[in-house]
């Protein structure tokens, strides 16, 4: 057993007892058992990979890399490397390349590109029956590698993209019970620019999903899901209505608050395909408010004690003017003495915005000591134009990136910013959950103190978005049903500290993953989150935006929640036959999901 193992094996121990006993199927005796790859005994035969080809209706595929399959193929890719709706697009290929030391994108052995909730279904029947590692992948987002694996069969949901609207939508199951609502179905493969398209641009109501617009409905839903509006609206899980969900056994069931609760609590956050593959999703929706806007610009202070003051003032202007629901995105603290402002807001003119950030924008200007190296521009439009491709086109020219393919949908674009993102290879990734009492008066200095020390190693963000103080009561409520740690409840933002590289694909021509340099960069990560976790020690973290390495990944990702996933783990997939990097019931198994240690 190697070091990564052993730990696994060690931080199993405490929730043991919550995962072994028995659920739905037969749960595998002893810790012997071991999935078969190529090549083994016991690997389906071309006769049996036959057999589920026409179960699927023939959409069963062998994926290769472009960067591997021909020249043409290889010229292809590299003319979309950035093009993350290019990227989603191929089967054998993920959004990230890799992390230094701990996984690289490489394609599964088969995949079956799924249509159906029926073609999931035979799918997991046909992993269960022959003991393969199973993968599934909708947008291929995961930092963590969990959409993609080697030796692998893969459940691909990219062409499963539905979406309905509903006037008055009520759970199976539920009718007397829950009132009618609003609300949108989206099928598992959709990304949010698709549902965005659907429920504002043309509808003109608000359904809370991710920021990114590539990012996949279903892997955001059950990680438990931040949106740039989620401090007014809530967290993305909260809004889940109803699911259909495959299990382990290779049904296909339903999921809300009437029928199976269980483990419709548990794909509200738990973390996704380790509980089940979701099919289908019926997110609430919300009316719009009059406009949506951001304010962006840059800062830059003359010197250390100057930059001192600058991250305070911007602290005690957050706490006073913007901790509330009408307030989301980011500012960046840079070691090059910088501030970075990314903000966004609703329900608010571009008058009324402008007017909230002047008292702060004229202590800058009436100081000496910094510089706008970009200017701050405040920017409102109506909501329902938001995410609206030929709106931007129009009016804000550059804001959005297109898909650059001929032929592609016009409403696939996604904001620019995200675009840096698209194929990186990671160094590190770290993020904590900051509690609201830290920006009490008597903490903020302790606060400024540890953001200055952390910017002396690395940058650091906060994303004011992603913790839920300062929001409305509703949201916070509805949050509490989820199976997120609890600390989002309080945190009035979650700090990311990350590094990465260029894309370095296995395979890809003039690729340099430079280890040396990403584990330098990973060690000052590492020190600069440790100087912020000064003021908050016991922080826990997201589990779509964390540290790969993460020891105590239980608690970090669902503190006190953690036994109640473990017990629907064991319900419903008792074997274990859905494996992620630090997923629910992961500790039982190696590294690499093949061999059960515990």
């Amino acid at each position: 057993m190697n070091r990564r193992e052993l730990l696994k094996a060690a931080l199993a121990i405490p929730f043991l007892p919550a995962v072994m006993t028995g659920g739905i199927g037969t749960a595998l005796a002893g810790s012997s058992f071991t999935r078969v790859r190529p090549g083994q005994a016991g690997w389906p035969s071309p006769a049996q990979w036959d057999g589920l080809r026409r179960a699927v209706g023939g959409r069963l595929l062998q994926p290769q890399s472009p960067f591997t399959a021909s020249k043409a193929a290889c010229d292809e890719v590299l003319k979309h490397i950035k093009n993350p709706f290019y990227i989603g697009d191929q089967p054998g290929l993920t959004q990230t390349s890799g992390w230094a030391d701990a996984w690289l994108s490489q394609p599964s052995a088969y995949a079956v590109a799924a249509e159906s909730a029926a073609d999931v279904a035979a799918a997991v029947r046909f992993a269960s029956k022959h003991h393969l590692r199973l993968v599934v992948k909708g947008g291929g987002h995961s930092y963590q590698g969990t959409s993609d694996a080697p030796d692998s069969l893969l459940i691909w949901t990219r062409h499963m993209n539905a979406i309905s609207l509903h006037d008055n939508f009520v759970g199976q199951g539920c009718e007397g019970m829950q009132a009618p609502q609003p609300a949108v179905s989206v099928q598992a493969g959709a990304m949010w620019i698709d549902a965005y398209d659907a429920v504002t641009t043309h509808a003109g109501r608000y359904v809370q999903g991710g920021g990114c617009c590539t990012v996949g409905v279903a892997g955001l839903i059950q990680s438990g899901g931040f949106g740039s509006f989620s401090k007014r609206f809530g967290m993305a899980a909260a809004g889940l209505i109803e699911a259909e969900v495959v299990t382990a056994d290779g049904e296909v069931r339903i999921a809300n608050a009437c029928m199976n609760p269980d483990l419709f609590w548990g794909i509200k956050g738990g973390g996704g395909g380790s509980l089940g593959v979701v099919t289908r999703l019926t997110l609430r929706t919300h009316a719009l408010p009059e406009y949506f806007g951001g304010v962006f610009g840059e800062i830059k202070a003359a010197s250390d004690a100057a930059f001192h003051a600058l991250i305070a003032k911007a602290i005690a202007f957050y706490q006073g003017e913007l901790f509330n629901p009408h307030w989301g995105e980011q500012m960046r603290f840079r070691g090059e003495n910088v501030l970075n402002i990314s903000m966004v807001f609703q329900g608010l003119s571009q008058q009324q915005a402008q007017a909230t950030w002047q008292p702060f924008l004229d202590w800058v200007h009436a100081s000496g000591d910094y510089q706008f190296t970009k200017p701050v521009q405040v920017l409102a439009i109506p909501a329902q134009h938001f995410w609206d491709a030929d709106y931007f086109r129009q009016h804000v020219p550059g804001a959005m990136i297109a898909d650059d393919r001929d032929g592609a949908p016009r409403n696939h674009v996604l904001w620019a910013g995200d675009q840096g993102e698209v194929g990186w290879f990671l160094h590190s990734f770290k993020s904590a959950w900051l509690p609201a009492s830290l920006l009490r008066k008597d903490r903020q200095a302790a606060l400024v103190d540890a953001i200055f020390a952390c910017t002396r190693q690395w940058d650091v963000e906060f994303h004011f978005n992603k913790g839920l103080a300062g929001a409305p009561a509703e949201a916070i409520a509805a949050a509490r049903d989820i199976a997120t740690h609890p600390q989002v409840l309080d945190a009035f933002a979650l700090a990311i500290i990350a590094g990465n590289g260029a894309p370095a694909y296995p395979g890809m021509p003039g690729a340099n993953q430079d280890l040396p340099k990403a584990r330098a960069e990973a060690a000052a990560v590492g020190r600069a989150m440790d100087a912020l976790l000064k003021v908050a020690p016991n922080a826990g973290s997201y589990v779509s935006e964390s540290d790969y390495f993460q020891r105590d990944w239980q608690h970090a990702f669902w503190g006190a929640n953690y036994p109640r996933l473990a017990a629907v783990k064991r319900r419903y997939d008792p074997d274990g036959l859905f494996f992620v990097h630090h997923g629910v019931g992961s500790e039982r198994w190696s590294a690499d999901g093949f061999t059960r240690v515990a």
